[in-house]
């Protein structure tokens, strides 16, 4: 029996009548403790799986950030001239690329999970949120692998991270949650509509042109920087630079916000979707 419903007894004696609850359904955390082996589960496989019968394996994780870089810096740090707050474009760039390429893997793979695992949600019981959560897990792996490769740059480029180095977890878990709270959203609506699929990448592709990843957010005027703030990756990208190269301080105004934005986002995509839950194996 899940906490999804509630049990309401019927005139005869031997008729039970079960109906999904009304109202806030909570997450039951000792339930997902308690299937925290598929959970486990999930992410190992969905590790394997990104990488089978590749010959590359792993080393697709610091391919796909490190020639964005090179082609970013080419375009953007050479011709276009894009300033990069006095430190070196291309490491200036893939720290920015970093936390950027997991969001955006974790966000597509959250996104799709639910569609993607039918065969599954169809046939057994299991809290459906491990599915998304499961997705964004997987790629923490390939963003640990990826930053390998930002550190080799810090040398080479002689940067010492500062006392700002011990927000990083901190930062890192923000921009986890971020990925969850949109891929809970962007999940239970592909279940509903089938389109979030396709609308998916081009949300991803618009989402990284207003994020400061190719440029710095001293660009825009200071009174219209809280503008980028409401996007929640914007403080996030901003805060990851100023915590890993230690080259500015961190601007506490602008991650406020947006931490307070990827609370927001979270919280109500578990609503939503723990709203949505009911539906899943009938229409997925």
């Amino acid at each position: 029996m899940t906490n999804n419903n509630e049990i309401r007894p019927a005139n005869s004696d031997n008729l039970t009548i079960i109906e999904p609850k009304k109202g806030w359904i909570p997450v039951n955390l000792k339930e997902i403790w308690k299937y925290r082996g598929l959970l486990y589960f999930l992410t190992k496989r969905d590790i394997k799986v990104r990488y089978k019968q590749t010959v590359l394996g792993g080393l697709w994780a610091i391919i796909q950030p490190f020639f964005t870089m090179v082609v970013f810096t080419l375009f953007f740090g050479r011709l276009a001239k894009v300033p990069s707050d006095g430190i070196p474009y291309p490491i200036f760039v893939y720290a920015g690329l970093l936390p950027w390429t997991y969001f955006s893997n974790a966000l597509a793979a959250s996104g799709n999970s639910l569609v993607g695992n039918a065969n599954l949600i169809t046939k057994v019981y299991f809290p459906r949120i491990i599915v998304p959560a499961s997705a964004a897990m997987a790629g923490l792996v390939d963003f640990f692998v990826a930053l390998s490769v930002l550190c080799i740059m810090m040398v080479y480029y002689n940067f010492i991270p500062s006392i700002g180095l011990l927000l990083f977890p901190f930062l890192l878990g923000l921009t986890f949650l971020c990925a969850v709270g949109a891929g809970l959203w962007l999940s239970a609506l592909n279940v509903q509509y089938r389109d979030i699929r396709y609308i998916i990448p081009f949300l991803i592709q618009l989402w990284m042109f207003v994020s400061p990843v190719i440029y710095p957010i001293s660009m825009v005027d200071k009174k219209y920087q809280w503008l980028l703030a409401l996007n929640p990756m914007g403080g996030i990208i901003k805060a990851f630079r100023a915590s890993l190269l230690g080259h500015m301080p961190i601007d506490w105004n602008l991650l406020g916000i947006s931490s307070v934005i990827i609370f927001s986002m979270f919280f109500s995509g578990i609503y939503y979707f723990r709203r949505m839950e009911k539906t899943f194996a009938d229409v997925v």
